[in-house]
């Protein structure tokens, strides 16, 4: 079995839902080596998270965040940690909602995802720096 990881950082997005899949693929190109194997991209980060949705209209991205927003609003009155801002707990709720990594199988050197699946980088600050991903493969 191979194994192959690479730490990178993402340049900085502002707030909201975008698509990295690009960008995972184009940084570890050791996945086209793969014939049967999974790929994990972990966030190294409290208040940002990875999932996996639609990769085509736009719209969804909207929509995902004005949900969480909803779901999870800033200047609740019960927040304590707000060191950094409104924008501080809740933005570590989100992430603890949609989680530290993702999972995707790869089928000769390639993600196996559906056709309109992408990886998103969810971006729950409003001011935030890059942010640092460890993208691994491994398989045969």
């Amino acid at each position: 079995m191979q194994f192959y990881q690479k730490e990178i950082q993402l340049r900085p997005f502002k707030r909201g839902f975008h698509l990295i899949t690009e960008t995972v693929l184009e940084s570890l190109l050791e996945i086209s080596k793969i014939e049967t194997g999974m790929l994990q991209v972990f966030i190294k980060h409290t208040s940002a998270s990875l999932t996996i949705n639609e990769n085509a209209d736009p719209t969804v991205r909207t929509d995902f965040e004005s949900h969480m927003n909803k779901m999870v609003p800033e200047n609740a009155p019960y927040y304590v940690h707000n060191y950094e801002g409104p924008d501080d707990m809740p933005a570590h709720i989100k992430a603890s909602l949609m989680g530290a990594s993702v999972q995707i199988p790869i089928t000769r050197g390639r993600l196996n995802m559906g056709i309109w699946q992408g990886i998103y980088l969810c971006e729950h600050r409003n001011h935030a720096s890059g942010r640092r991903l460890v993208i691994t493969a491994f398989g045969l």
